[in-house]
């Protein structure tokens, strides 16, 4: 036909518009901004490495295997995004704290509900008869260095052969988790094993990004904390083993030390009562004293 015109190809900047274009109209206004960055960014990798077929389908398979292997003692997706940064980019962005405020870190994946209220000076650790055994207390305060009575302690941590209860054949069973409050001069004795560095699951999709990536899969040597009281924010933290040579050769697999978090583990004999602060234990242990401070809400 004489001058017709040949209609314009359709090009991937044209699909990014018409999806954004598409999502304009979302009621929920956090939803609609999440969204268009969300399709604004992913369309931009995509294009920016130009991602084959082949590619694609390969990255799909791998979160839909990712979402295979969570179970009910098991999230991979935890695992995933902790490995990637993205968890401590996240917490980073929502618990900014000042200056002398006890620092938060990831939550990781193996945190469960349930864990015996234990008194303290009691030990969380009964079913762990190879680790040394660590008395950790201190005092939970607020800003201005005032005790605060009644915080709840919710710790746990692996076993001296660093391995999570949800790692075990059994389990269903809790161990190597307590509850923990403080008194009325807001202090508090834990009792539990000196942890010991351990490698993340490696069995799953993160093991095979990390080997793929060429990167390590251990986490030095920690015991997990969340610390609340009423009034104050909660924190979700770590405290790491000064000594742990992992520390600095290679680092956290999942971003998660920071320096106000690493503390000495003192080691002393069975007779130093001092040290022990009232907790009974037998043979060599190790000691930390650590103050967690929180934030008030608002």
């Amino acid at each position: 036909m004489s001058g017709a015109t040949t209609p314009a190809q359709t090009t991937e900047d044209d699909i990014t518009s018409e999806v954004l274009q598409r999502i304009q109209g979302t009621p929920d206004p956090r939803t609609r901004e999440i969204m268009l960055s969300l399709v604004t960014h992913l369309h931009a990798f995509v294009k920016d490495v130009r991602l084959t077929e082949a590619e694609w389908f390969e990255g799909i398979t791998f979160l839909t295997d990712t979402g295979q292997k969570c179970n009910s003692v098991r999230q991979e997706f935890i695992l995933l995004s902790d490995t990637l940064g993205v968890s401590m980019v996240v917490d980073l962005i929502g618990h900014r704290r000042p200056a002398g405020v006890t620092e938060s870190t990831v939550f990781g994946p193996f945190h469960r509900d349930g864990a015996p209220e234990l008194a303290n000076g009691e030990s969380m650790a009964t079913t762990d008869f190879n680790g040394t055994r660590a008395v950790i207390s201190g005092r939970v305060l607020n800003p201005s260095g005032t005790p605060i009575a009644n915080a709840l302690l919710d710790v746990w941590q692996a076993n001296s052969d660093g391995l999570y209860d949800a790692q075990l054949p059994n389990h269903d069973t809790l161990r190597m988790r307590g509850k923990y409050r403080t008194d009325k001069d807001g202090r508090f004795v834990v009792v539990t094993s000196r942890p010991v560095a351990y490698e993340i699951p490696k069995d799953g999709p993160v093991g095979r990004m990390l080997a793929a990536t060429n990167r390590q899969a251990w986490r030095p040597a920690h015991v997990h904390f969340v610390v609340a009281a009423d009034g104050y924010e909660p924190v979700t933290t770590h405290l790491f083993d000064a000594a742990d040579p992992r520390l600095k050769a290679g680092g956290d697999a999942v971003f998660g030390v920071k320096e106000s978090l690493v503390v000495p583990f003192r080691e002393h004999v069975a007779a130093d009562t001092a040290a022990a602060k009232g907790a009974k234990v037998n043979g060599p242990f190790v000691s930390v004293e650590y103050d967690f401070v929180l934030k008030p809400v608002g």
